[in-house]
Parts: C-alpha cells; sequence; structure tokens
C-alpha cells in the first residue's frame, strides 16, 4: 500500500469535540451486533442523538462522521486502537455546532430537528460488507450494515413518520451520504421530503503531479479489502469498475434523490492527497506548498489552479441539474460545516453574499436555489478564513 495509508490520520481532526450547544451522550447500538453490524474491532456501532421539540419533532438530519479510509490489514489494525475503529475509544459526549447545531441563532431552519451523528468505525465510508472475519487479524469490515443497523434503529424510534429529512456527513462521511442517498429516500415515508448535503465529500477522480490517478488506485484497494462492490449503487456499477463509484462524478448523474454540495475548489485534504500524494512526491518538492499555498511557487500555483479545473469539470453533474444545490468556494478548507462559525458566523465564508447555512436552508426548503460557484483564485475570497478541517 502507498503511502496514503496514513492519510486518515490527518483527518483525526475532524472528530475533534466542537464546542456547541451542549454535549450530546454516546448511544452505543448494542443490538447490531448480533447482527454482525459492528466497527473493524468487532464492538459496536454509536451515535449521538440530540431529540427534537416543536416545530421539528418529526423532522430528522442525521450526519456521519468523517475520517478517512483503511486499504489493508496494517492500517485497518491501526485503526482498530482508535475511535476510528472502535466504539471503545469514543469520547462519551458530543458537542453539537454547526448544521447540527441546536441554537436558533447560529442554525435557523435546523436547530429544534432530530439531529444525530453517527459514528464512523469502519474504514469504508460505510460500505463494507465482508462475511468473514480475518483469523490472524480478527477484523470486521462490515461499514454497510453499521449503516443499515443505525437507520433501523432511527427508524424504530420514531424517523418513520419523518416529515423532512437530510442525510449527510463531512469528508468520509459526507462520501457516505452521497452514497447510501438514494436508500435512505427509499427507506423514509414517500410523503417524506428527503434530501441529501455532501460537505467536503466530493472526492475527485483527478490527475496528480506526476499525471497519474494515485486516488483512483487508492480507492481500488479500499473497495476490494471492505467487499464494498455490492454496497455501492447499482446505478453505477452496472456501467463500471466498482472503484470508479466511489468517485461522486459518476454516481451523482445516476441519483434520484435532491442533493446539495458544499465544497472548497481547493479542498486541502485533496491537494494534499489527490493532487499532491506523498506517495508520487519523491523529492518532496510538495511538502510545504499543498500545506500553505502562500509557499507554492508560480509553477505549482498553476497546477493548483488546474486542479480547480478539473473540480469544475467533476462537478457538472451537480451544476447542470436544478434540482441539486452547490456552495463552491475558494477556499483552502476542508469540511465547512461543522462550527457555527463556519456555518453560520459573521467571518465563516460566503459566495455570492451568501452564508452556508442560509444557502442550505433555502434550498431544502425550496424558497430558493442556491449553485454558486466562486471566483476563481484561491487568494479572492477575503471571508475564507485560514486553513479549515473541522468537524
Amino acid at each position: 500500500m502507498g503511502r496514503l495509508k496514513q492519510c486518515w490520520s490527518s483527518l483525526l481532526v475532524l472528530a475533534v469535540v466542537v464546542i456547541g450547544t451542549g454535549a450530546v451522550p454516546i448511544t452505543y447500538l448494542q443490538s447490531a451486533v448480533a447482527k454482525g453490524a459492528v466497527c473493524l474491532d468487532g464492538s459496536a456501532p454509536a451515535y449521538h442523538f440530540d431529540k427534537g421539540f416543536g416545530s421539528g419533532v418529526n423532522n430528522w438530519i442525521v450526519h456521519m462522521e468523517g475520517g478517512g479510509w483503511c486499504t489493508d490489514v496494517a492500517s485497518c489494525n491501526q485503526r482498530k486502537g482508535t475511535m476510528k475503529g472502535s466504539s471503545k475509544f469514543m469520547n462519551k459526549d458530543f458537542g453539537f455546532s454547526g448544521i447540527l447545531g441546536g441554537k436558533q441563532s447560529t442554525n435557523p431552519d435546523f436547530y429544534n430537528w432530530n439531529r444525530i451523528k453517527v459514528r464512523y468505525c469502519d474504514g469504508s465510508s460505510f460500505t463494507g460488507n465482508v462475511e468473514a472475519v480475518n483469523p490472524a487479524s480478527k477484523l470486521f469490515f462490515r461499514g454497510a450494515r453499521v449503516w443499515r443497523a443505525v437507520i433501523d434503529d432511527l427508524m424504530a424510534r420514531g424517523m418513520k413518520n419523518a416529515q423532512n429529512a437530510i442525510l449527510s456527513g463531512c469528508s468520509a462521511g459526507a462520501l457516505a451520504a452521497i452514497l447510501h442517498c438514494d436508500t435512505f429516500q427509499a427507506i423514509l415515508p414517500r410523503t417524506a421530503r428527503v434530501k441529501c448535503v455532501s460537505d467536503a465529500g466530493y472526492f475527485i477522480h483527478g490527475k496528480d503531479i506526476s499525471g497519474g490517478s494515485y486516488i483512483q488506485s487508492y480507492y481500488s484497494k479500499v473497495v476490494a479489502l471492505h467487499g464494498s462492490a455490492r454496497s455501492l449503487p447499482i446505478s453505477c456499477t452496472s456501467k463500471m469498475r466498482p472503484e470508479l463509484c466511489f468517485f461522486p462524478q459518476y454516481v451523482v448523474p445516476f441519483m434520484r434523490t435532491p442533493l446539495f454540495v458544499i465544497n472548497a475548489a481547493f479542498d486541502s485534504w485533496q491537494i494534499k492527497n489527490i493532487l499532491a500524494p506523498t506517495a508520487v512526491d519523491k523529492r518532496k518538492e510538495w511538502k510545504n506548498c499543498k500545506l500553505d499555498l502562500k509557499k507554492c511557487s508560480a509553477a505549482q500555483l498553476k497546477t493548483v489552479q488546474g486542479f480547480r479545473d478539473q473540480m469544475m469539470r467533476a462537478l457538472s453533474p451537480v451544476h447542470t441539474t436544478p434540482s441539486r444545490g452547490l456552495f463552491l468556494d475558494s477556499c483552502h478548507a476542508h469540511c465547512q460545516g461543522g462550527s457555527a462559525a463556519s456555518w453560520s458566523g459573521d467571518k465563516g465564508p460566503q459566495v455570492a453574499n451568501t452564508k452556508i447555512a442560509k444557502a442550505v436552508g433555502n434550498w431544502f426548503y425550496g424558497r430558493s436555489a442556491f449553485q454558486k460557484i466562486d471566483c476563481p483564485s484561491p487568494i479572492c475570497n477575503p471571508t475564507c478564513p485560514a486553513i479549515s478541517t473541522e468537524e
């Protein structure tokens, strides 16, 4: 496996507990263990549930945690000893903020909904589905079962009566929101308004600095190890190789459920791991540039600009479909909906003089469409904060 096997560790920051409206306790789904729906180490899956109230009592937002992937036994074993592979190591409380925030002032459209944070402990964007357990490592690849077990439990807890529902996520969790979006809609009542929101999950099938596509080989290992092919949308896998169906640009054209994409054109994780992965940057010429675009040479900035062009092409299925939404800023960021500051704060990113919370809320409720693409350079938007990697 290439050096990207360590990439998930750079995303652990996505699981930092953010200061929000108060700590929400963890729920361990012990009943899922008998169904084989377990974390990498065989422990029970988990989520945090803040119950809705008032006008939001029958509205639900299910938000899936991010945190990279594992591609072989060694990297999955490493995860197994952390909260990214075992619920035994998860923090018992989680502060909800941003899209999950419980304050009307910072999250006016969704503050009183039933808000759920699904913890990520399978390393496959909730797509793994291997029956056999590795006898040596005792690893379980059951991400798809975990997702379904959580959804079934939430249905029993009242989501079966949903009037409005959103499946969302950050990073690897946002990719999961895209991959499971149509299934989520199909499970819920036909009368419900159901949509999906991807925050920094639109990973592109991009070329790296060597001219190849290291990310494709990386995803192919994820899909093979976790047996993900049977869990990926058949509308995509019936037309191309399964590993390509980890790229939203090939899944979204066939999606039936409305989708809103929040992404940075200069996504900090994608610049680091898709454009200039360490495995192909043999001379480490990109070591500083990919972490801070101000340290890029003129030639490197031209390459970074070219990555934005790749992003724009990959997003074509989103911005050419009226029912879909797009908030594409020119920040060097990754996951921008996890804190009140970036979701709706005065100093949060804006595109077309609009903050993320307002764009998503207006789109969800049909008050107004939103498909906006920011100015083209990484220094053109003064509302962009320093590198943001939140959740």
